[in-house]
């Protein structure tokens, strides 16, 4: 949907940026999310972790879906980027409350982090059966962190995959390698649109699977997924140091 607000037109948002406080859409996103998470619940293995992109507006209705279908919470991923639309004045009186933003303009976007309870005694216990429990740290030295200095999908990815809500591999890649702690077991992006996730597990040599109902985003990420798997090969420094699954 192509906001214009505040005497500017700007790109085109997903549906869910513009939910507003009616009860009743509240409560859909509650119970997708309580429903999805549920399914999501039976798939996973124990100690398998979530990752959910949300927005500060929504993300309160998220978490309680999440906590509701079974998840643990673990947290929340802090992304630094300016994407979100804010700092708008009020609409239809822009001149006459010029000093004024009705919501302050968004800097960052939070992801979700939810695990799936152990069903071992210990974590080291349930990383020896499942593998799975806790997450990879980038180094020795160098644990994952819950803040990571994102920014805008650069151009040439967006033109790889003109998705409407395309992340950047550079953020990407970092989730992926994080989500499996012993480098093994499977990635699933139940909502692939452009492939983005899985060439980021690509790129990290790591195995995934991707669903998407929409064919022409299906399409998109065929192509696309090689494509933005090969970019950037200096950023394999991160994962070298740890090693890479053996072909």
């Amino acid at each position: 949907m192509p906001p214009s607000f505040d005497g500017h037109t700007r790109q085109a948002l997903p549906r869910f940026s513009v939910i507003n406080d009616d009860p009743k859409e509240r409560e859909n996103v509650y119970t997708f999310f309580y429903n999805w998470g549920k399914e999501a619940l039976r798939i996973l293995v124990p100690g398998g972790h979530m990752f959910i992109a949300s927005t500060p507006l929504l993300s309160d209705i998220l978490s309680s879906a999440m906590r509701k279908a079974g998840f643990e919470r673990r947290g929340e991923i802090i992304r630094t980027v300016s994407t979100l639309r804010g700092g708008d004045r009020p609409k239809g009186s822009e001149t006459e409350f010029s000093d004024v933003s009705v919501i302050p303009k968004g800097m960052w976007e939070p992801w979700g982090l939810y695990r799936k309870p152990i069903s071992e005694k210990t974590v080291a216990e349930n990383l020896r059966k499942w593998h799975a429990g806790a997450l990879r740290r980038e180094s020795a030295d160098s644990p994952f962190c819950d803040l990571i200095v994102s920014q805008k999908t650069p151009k040439i990815e967006r033109e790889i995959a003109p998705h409407p809500s395309i992340k950047p591999q550079s953020f990407l890649r970092k989730l992926v390698f994080a989500s499996l702690p012993l480098g093994e077991g499977v990635i699933l992006d139940p909502f692939a649109g452009s492939g983005s996730t899985l060439a980021a597990a690509e790129f990290c040599n790591l195995d995934s699977i991707g669903v998407e109902k929409d064919r022409e985003f299906y399409l998109m990420a065929a192509n696309s997924i090689p494509r933005l798997a090969e970019l950037y090969p200096m950023q394999l420094s991160f994962i070298q140091q740890k090693g890479k699954k053996a072909e």
